[in-house]
């Protein structure tokens, strides 16, 4: 794996006049998998100088259309986050549509592997990263929301916490948009792919103990239905998690409000993590 570095919640009342000093960089990360570079944000925060000390790392995945800038596009001042909970911020290019899937119909768009492996590893070899579960998040919006969980269900040796933001939880819904197809085949000629990667139909892989996690929707959104339907189907098979439905559609004040409350949940794990390591 080749890798290139270019330089490029919270009290809600303080956190506009809180000063931030993070620093954005471009992670270039060679994909063996795909065999093609994949640039990376990663916004470090001010104390990343302070020698000897690691940190915590977040992952923000974007969303249909979206590349790595997308975040801070849509909400900048997730620079600040990184500063006022002391972590890094990473938001990987996922390219436009590939759903964070492993296409099992083109090789090119192998994307489950080099987010839960490739990034994984070049992110810990590049940066002073706590490098367990334990400290280690992944959230994102629409796309990036089904991704996420996608990722966390699958992987919950990697990541310890996640969330999804008006995340597109099940895809099945809608075999016609956001060449959905194109990674999976078409659903009918390829049910399976569909019904085997959804994350509606990943519950089965959540014991309820190794994976905390948060997802939110607004309700005027045309994924409601879909995160409902989760939410009524985790409480069924009493698997633990949080689930906030709230004013909103499928838009951008909707995901800066809700990128503070996921900062703040996975704040609350790390902290709460830290502690039980203290004990213990």
């Amino acid at each position: 794996m080749k890798i290139r570095i270019t330089i490029g919640l919270i009290f809600f009342l303080s956190i506009s006049t809180f000063s931030y000093a993070s620093r954005i960089d471009t992670l270039v990360v060679h994909s063996s998998v795909m065999d093609k570079d994949i640039k990376n944000v990663v916004i470090t925060p001010d104390s990343y100088s302070e020698k000897g000390k690691a940190f915590s790392v977040i992952y923000l995945l974007h969303g249909a259309g979206g590349d790595h800038k997308d975040w801070l596009k849509k909400a900048p001042e997730i620079k600040t986050y990184a500063d006022f909970y002391d972590v890094i911020i990473v938001c990987p290019d996922g390219y436009k549509t590939s759903w964070y899937f492993d296409s099992p119909v083109d090789p090119t768009m192998q994307y489950e592997t080099y987010i839960s492996k490739e990034l994984i590893s070049a992110m810990d070899t590049s940066y002073n990263t706590k490098s367990n579960k334990e400290n280690r998040a992944i959230t994102g919006l629409s796309m990036g929301g089904h991704g996420a969980l996608y990722l966390a269900f699958k992987h919950h040796d990697i990541w310890g916490v996640a969330g999804s933001m008006s995340g597109g939880v099940d895809i099945r819904p809608f075999p016609l948009r956001w060449e959905i197809s194109k990674r999976l085949g078409t659903y009918a000629e390829n049910p399976g792919n569909w019904e085997s990667n959804t994350v509606m139909n990943l519950v089965h892989l959540l014991d309820g103990k190794n994976l905390k996690f948060l997802f939110d929707c607004g309700v005027d959104d045309f994924f409601y239905d879909a995160n409902k339907g989760l939410h009524e189907k985790l409480v069924e098979r009493n698997i633990p998690h949080d689930y906030i439905e709230r004013p909103g559609g499928h838009t951008k004040a909707y995901w800066r409000n809700s990128i503070k409350y996921q900062m703040l949940f996975f704040n609350d794990f790390f902290k709460a993590n830290t502690y039980e390591t203290q004990i213990d």
